[in-house]
C-alpha cells in the first residue's frame, strides 16, 4: 500500500480497522451550528459496534471554527475531497452545499426552531414563484431536477403540509421526528436552580440573556440600539447579562472582530458566550430573554423567562414559523425608554402559558426526537435498533459566566 494512501481510501478498504464489517456513516458538518444539530443524531449511533462514523467538513461560507469544534469533541475529520470519492452506507447532513456529489444516500436534518428564514437566493425562482424556507424549497432539495435526500426530517407535521405545496416530490421521503432542543430544554427545566448556581447567579440577582441570529435584521446587526442600554441602565449588582450570538456571527466576522466590537463591555460583567458552547442551560436559567426572529427566541418560550423582542424586519420570516407567532405576541424593546422599566413592565405582563402556542409549534412530537430519529437512520442502514430506548439527557451544567466576560486579553490576544 502506498504511503500516500488516504484515510478515506483506508476507510473504504477497511485495512486500518480493528472492528470490521461495520456500516459506514459519513457525518457532513458544514458549520458549527449544523455540527451541533448533527451531534444529536450521531451520538445515537456511535456506541453501536456495527457502525463506523466518519466525519468531514464540507465547504461553507460560515465554516470557520467547525473543524476546531469537532476536534474539541475528540473527532478527527477526513478531507471533503476524499469523502466525495469514498463509498459509505449513509450520510448525515444539516446543510445543502455539495451533498449532491456524495456517493451515498443522504439524510437531511433540519436545524433551528422550525422553518423560519425564507430562501435568500431568489435568482432561481420563476417570476411570481413563492419563497419558501430553505428546507422546504425545491432549490434546497433538488439538484438538476433530481431529489437529493433519501430522507428528510422535520420537527413538526406543519412542515409536511407546506412541503406538499412547495416540493411535493419530497413528501415520500419526509419524516416528522420532533426537535431535540425542545426535548433537552424540557428535560432540563427542573434543574433551573442548579444551572443558575453553576452560572454564578447569586441570590437576588437576575439574569438577562440577549440572543441574536445572524444577518442585518438580527439583534447583533442592530446592537448599536440595544448595547448602550445594557451598559448604562442595568444596575451591576442586581443583574447579570449573557449574550448568545449565532455561530455564523463569529464565523462571518471572526472572533477577534466580534470581541473588538464588544470591547466596551470589558469590566461591565457582560458575558459573551462562545459559539461552541451549549446554550440551552442559559435559556432555562434566564429571568428575561431579549431576542430577535432567530431560533433561540423561539426556544425561549419553553422556559419560564419573560420574553422581549428587538425591533427588526419580519419580511425574511415565514408567516407559519414559530418566530412569526412569537413576534405577534411578545413585547418589543424600544431604545427610547429606560430598559429596566421595560423589563419590569414585561415581567408584570408575563403569565404562565402565555407562549404555549409558540412552544407547541416547535415540535409535534415532544419527547420523541431521539427515538424517532434513530428509527429513521437504522431503517435506512438496514439494521435492527439496539434493544434499549435512547435516553434524553438534560443540558450539562455550564461554567460560570465570569469565564466568558470580556477582558482586554480575551480579544486582543486572538
Amino acid at each position: 500500500m502506498s504511503v500516500r494512501t488516504t484515510k478515506a481510501a483506508l476507510i473504504e478498504q477497511g485495512h486500518w480497522l480493528t472492528v470490521r464489517d461495520c456500516k459506514r456513516v459519513l457525518v457532513v458538518a458544514h458549520t458549527v451550528t449544523f455540527a451541533q444539530r448533527l451531534r444529536e443524531v450521531f451520538e445515537l449511533l456511535e456506541t453501536d459496534l456495527r457502525i463506523q462514523l466518519v466525519f468531514t467538513v464540507a465547504p461553507h461560507a460560515f465554516g470557520s471554527g467547525v473543524t476546531e469544534f469537532l476536534r474539541s469533541l475528540g473527532i478527527a475529520t477526513v478531507p471533503w475531497e476524499e469523502a466525495l470519492r469514498a463509498e459509505f452506507d449513509l450520510a448525515l447532513a444539516a446543510g445543502l452545499r455539495g451533498v449532491h456529489e456524495l456517493r451515498t444516500p443522504v439524510v437531511r436534518i433540519s436545524h433551528g426552531a422550525g422553518q423560519i428564514k425564507l430562501l435568500t437566493d431568489v435568482t432561481a425562482l420563476a417570476p411570481g414563484e413563492q419563497r419558501w424556507p430553505g428546507m422546504l424549497s425545491r432549490q434546497h432539495l433538488l439538484h438538476e431536477g433530481r431529489l437529493v435526500p433519501a430522507a428528510i426530517v422535520y420537527a413538526h407535521e406543519r412542515a409536511l403540509e407546506e412541503l406538499a405545496r412547495s416540493c411535493p416530490e419530497a413528501l415520500a421521503v419526509a419524516h416528522v421526528t420532533g426537535d431535540p432542543c425542545v426535548d433537552r430544554i424540557t428535560a432540563g427545566r427542573p434543574g433551573r436552580e442548579s444551572y443558575r448556581r453553576a452560572l454564578g447567579i447569586e441570590d437576588g440577582q437576575r439574569l438577562v440573556v440577549v440572543t441574536s441570529t445572524w444577518g442585518p435584521a438580527s439583534t447583533f446587526g442592530r446592537l448599536d440600539a440595544l448595547l448602550p442600554q445594557l451598559l448604562s441602565q442595568l444596575p451591576g449588582d442586581g443583574y447579570r447579562v449573557a449574550m448568545l450570538l449565532h455561530p455564523n456571527v463569529f464565523a462571518g466576522h471572526g472572533i477577534r472582530q466580534v470581541h473588538a466590537w464588544l470591547s466596551c463591555c470589558q469590566g461591565r460583567g457582560i458575558a459573551v458566550v462562545p459559539p461552541e458552547a451549549d446554550w440551552q442551560a442559559m435559556l432555562i436559567a434566564a429571568d428575561w430573554i431579549i431576542g430577535d426572529h432567530g431560533s433561540l427566541s423561539a426556544y425561549g418560550t419553553l422556559t419560564d423567562a419573560t420574553m422581549l423582542l428587538t425591533a427588526g424586519s419580519r419580511r425574511e420570516v415565514s408567516a407559519c414559523s414559530p418566530a412569526a407567532l412569537l413576534s405577534a405576541a411578545a413585547p418589543v424593546v424600544s431604545p427610547l425608554y429606560p430598559l429596566v422599566e421595560q423589563l419590569e413592565y414585561a415581567a408584570e405582563l408575563h403569565r404562565p402559558g402565555q407562549y404555549d402556542h409558540v412552544a407547541a409549534s416547535l415540535s409535534s412530537a415532544p419527547g420523541q426526537f431521539h427515538r424517532r430519529m434513530r428509527s429513521v437512520v437504522y431503517r435506512l442502514l438496514g439494521l435492527g435498533e439496539p434493544a434499549r430506548p435512547p435516553f434524553v439527557t438534560p443540558p450539562p451544567l455550564p461554567p460560570s459566566l465570569t469565564r466568558w466576560e470580556l477582558s482586554a486579553g480575551s480579544w486582543a490576544a486572538r
